[in-house]
């Protein structure tokens, strides 16, 4: 959390949910102005444009970007996950731009700061701290941190969050979605209704400080074991259930490890790595969110700073069970293992495997013949990547192949992806081969068999 804002983006947060309605309104119609123009310029130069192409312009993509960050909250929180993709099968303009809102919020000007912390602690709050840093060291979806001091010494970071987003959960994800339906990027014949119910609950844990702060002591815990990592200790006399209390610990940007030597990249990546494994088979709870703002690395002591609780969740035993399963098989080099496991699992529907039987497995041998490579398996390395989307496209074009595989693999899953992508962003090389037959080992899965 050492890192300051790189320049003031003061903008107060729409609060009220008549003021977030007429924010989505202003979106929808500046999209719609902005498809009815390319549209226009397509068929003034003797083209026939597709819907997708009006829509993802870059205009359009950025008004989407600039929008869902002045909202915040649940809007902008559902366009970081869909941002989480290294480019490789969303299309490249909206990877790109949507990127924006890992870490790109604005934050709130110095009068709603005011308001929230006054009706948080007080009127008198500022009596109770040396020093008050008024300007935000980060700024994200639901809240932005400040670095303080009490007067015995402390020196903390203290998330803040932003007026109503508790409040405007449901109707932001109802909102969202309508937009992605209306867009076409959801098709129709999808039922993502319970996908939506698990993401307003997530959210709604993920806005509950209080329910963070325990997260954050629990995960203290269950690594105290580790040297690797540094967990920040919850300050419980200034928390509430809309401000979260917790030791200041310096760091420097995950992403800045991409100029550091190979071995300090790998070494990073292992211990991630190790970590989700753990959460996974050992833990039973993981933090499903890999926004790379929340991690922080320490040059000096080679340690790795975990932040942002909010999203950890209980992770169920048959879905570990089901990694398990799909785990080993991928070890053992048994496709027909992967492809049961995985329809078993929900990963795969069944009208994807009896339909495309043959590029279902040919998708897996891709991914089983990455696996085994001999050697560190090199993240840097994604020639393999085209292969899969070439195929998954083909896939996906026929409806009866969609499938939504159920909520709490997707926030696994999401998990795993993302700590794919940063160790593909930090070109690191690990032996995942050699971590996974240890997180399989009878030791590590504590009962889950």
């Amino acid at each position: 959390m050492s890192d300051e804002l790189p320049e003031p983006r003061q903008r107060a947060v729409p609060s009220g949910r008549v003021s977030r309605l007429g924010q989505f309104g202003r979106l929808a119609g500046g999209v719609a102005g902005g498809m009815l123009a390319e549209g226009a310029r397509r068929l003034a130069a003797g083209e026939r444009p597709r819907i997708s192409d009006m829509l993802l312009t870059p205009g359009n993509i950025g008004r989407l970007a600039d929008r869902l960050s002045h909202l915040r909250g649940a809007a902008m929180k559902l366009g970081q996950m869909i941002s989480m993709d290294a480019g490789d099968f969303l299309p490249l303009e909206l990877a790109q731009v949507m990127a924006r809102l890992r870490d790109n919020a604005h934050h709130m000007p110095p009068q709603q700061l005011q308001q929230v912390l006054a009706a948080q602690w007080g009127k008198d709050w500022r009596t109770r701290f040396r020093r008050f840093e008024p300007r935000p060291i980060a700024a994200a979806s639901i809240g932005q941190v400040h670095r303080a001091i009490t007067h015995d010494g402390r020196s903390l970071a203290i998330k803040v969050q932003y007026p109503g987003i508790r409040e405007s959960i449901d109707a932001d994800v109802d909102n969202v979605a309508t937009l992605l339906r209306v867009s076409g990027l959801l098709p129709k014949e999808l039922d993502v209704a319970p996908l939506l119910a698990e993401a307003k609950r997530q959210l709604a844990d993920e806005a509950d400080y209080g329910r963070e702060g325990a997260q954050m002591t629990l995960f203290g815990k269950l690594l105290a074991d580790n040297p690797n990592v540094i967990v920040p200790q919850l300050d419980e006399e200034f928390t509430t259930t809309s401000v979260l209390a917790m030791s200041f610990v310096e760091g420097q940007p995950i992403e800045s490890l991409v100029a550091a030597p190979q071995a300090t990249r790998d070494a990073v990546m292992t211990t991630l790595i190790m970590l989700v494994l753990r959460e996974l088979f050992e833990f039973g709870v993981m933090q499903t969110d890999p926004n790379f703002a929340n991690y922080r690395f320490q040059a000096e002591t080679g340690r790795l700073v975990l932040l942002d609780f909010g999203a950890a969740r209980t992770v169920g035993g048959e879905t570990a069970r089901a990694y398990r399963r799909l785990l080993q098989a991928g070890l053992d080099e048994d496709r027909a293992g992967v492809r049961e496991a995985a329809v078993a699992a929900g990963f795969l529907g069944t009208g994807a495997v009896d339909g495309h039987g043959e590029r279902v497995n040919r998708m897996i041998d891709i991914v089983l013949g990455e696996m085994h490579r001999p050697g560190p398996f090199d993240f840097g390395d994604r020639r393999f990547v085209g292969g899969l989307r070439e195929l998954g496209t083909t896939i996906a074009a026929d409806k009866a192949a969609w499938h939504v595989p159920p909520a709490d693999i997707l926030f696994v899953q999401r998990k795993i992806s993302g700590t794919a992508l940063l160790a593909a962003r930090l070109e690191a090389r690990v032996d995942v081969r050699a971590l996974a037959r240890d997180a399989l080992a009878p030791r590590a899965i504590l009962g889950v068999k």
